[in-house]
């Protein structure tokens, strides 16, 4: 990767894909960062970064410009810079927005990538949904695959509409684990154990059975099958998830969160819109 990338946002998720470039030999003196939020902009100097609060300014030199901002300030952000905006790339990570809603704000410039990413891009292990309309070039495709590809997984989706059903598997999903981890923890307390031992065997199962489901060439319902013996210990617990209809409910809760997603995107391009 040999592009001048432009951060429009220095959050989290902006300082995560900062941190994978460097790591994979982008000079830092090659990426800028935009926020008004001095903090950041400190932090971000003390990594030879360029730094600035003006967002014009900031895509001047730009290849590629990633916008990382709260969809609420979306319109404030964008409407500037539909003017200054010449060939860059521009990759969008705000959940909720699409890319018809950038082209309106842009005054019709169509450059664009949609991507869903998820936390876990902190810690490099994140999944990331991408899409983008026939038009963009293959070249454009593989940049953009590649800014991602510095914190983790990338998956190409043909349509946007299912950029939503990313986002209620990837995107939300973090918080599905930590949910189950917290019922596990507890579930060990109840049982006798202390919390820092029933948190750190919870922990330790968590990462050893993804890594077992990322390395092996079973599925993931095989290598539950492969530690399920009859009338033993996990067959009990499977049986009582069953008797719960826990994948039916894990499903539903699924489609909750794409139908949710979905209805976030109007209502974002209805009030931003109304502005």
């Amino acid at each position: 990767m040999d592009q001048n990338i432009t951060f429009i946002g220095g959050g989290n998720m902006a300082q995560a894909l900062i941190s994978g470039m460097i790591a994979r030999g982008l000079p830092a003196t090659r990426i800028t960062v935009s926020d008004p939020v001095p903090e950041i902009q400190e932090l971000l100097k003390q990594q030879d970064i360029n730094v600035t609060d003006n967002n014009a300014e900031a895509i001047a030199d730009a290849d590629v410009v990633v916008i990382a901002v709260k969809p609420q300030i979306l319109a404030q952000v964008l409407s500037p810079l539909a003017e200054k905006l010449t060939n860059q790339l521009v990759i969008s990570i705000v959940a909720g927005a699409p890319i018809q809603l950038y082209k309106s704000l842009l005054g019709g410039y169509d450059r664009i990538v949609r991507v869903m990413p998820n936390t876990p891009a902190l810690v490099q292990s994140g999944a990331h949904g991408l899409y983008a309309p026939d038009y963009i070039s293959q070249a454009d495709r593989d940049v953009a695959a590649q800014v991602m590809a510095t914190t983790g997984l990338t998956i190409w989706v043909d349509s946007e509409k299912k950029i939503d059903a990313v986002t209620a598997v990837s995107g939300s999903g973090p918080a599905y684990f930590f949910y189950l981890m917290e019922a596990m923890i507890q579930a060990g307390k109840n049982l006798g154990l202390d919390e820092q031992t029933a948190s750190a065997l919870t922990l330790q199962t968590a990462l050893g059975a993804a890594q077992m489901a990322i390395t092996s060439a079973n599925t993931p319902a095989q290598l539950r099958r492969n530690v399920t013996s009859p009338n033993g210990t996990t067959q009990a617990a499977i049986e009582t998830f069953d008797q719960y209809q826990v994948s039916q409910h894990i499903q539903a809760a699924l489609a909750a969160a794409e139908k949710r997603s979905a209805s976030l995107a109007v209502e974002l391009a209805e009030k931003l819109n109304t502005k």
